[in-house]
């Protein structure tokens, strides 16, 4: 089991915190695994780091899918809080 840190506009760690949004469809130039914990980073852009609660969590990977209309080398991870 890998544990990934990600960077997560900050528009979406609500929606993530909340259980709204429980997926992620991300480039796969980590070779994500089922099983995997992703640790979020909050950023307003991509170089400015944000205070956000979602910084405290750790979420596990439940699912990954590849192909089925995502670009190539993408995957759509589906994703549970841990507790």
């Amino acid at each position: 089991m890998k544990t990934h840190e990600l960077k997560l506009y900050t528009n979406f760690c609500d929606d993530v915190l909340s259980g709204r949004k429980n997926f992620e469809i991300r480039n796969n130039d980590r070779e994500f695994q089922t099983g995997d914990h992703i640790k979020f980073i909050p950023v307003d852009t991509l170089e400015e780091r944000i205070e956000h609660k979602i910084s405290e969590k750790e979420y596990e990977i439940t699912y990954v899918l590849s192909g089925w209309g995502l670009k190539p080398r993408h995957v759509a991870l589906g994703i549970k809080e841990c507790n």
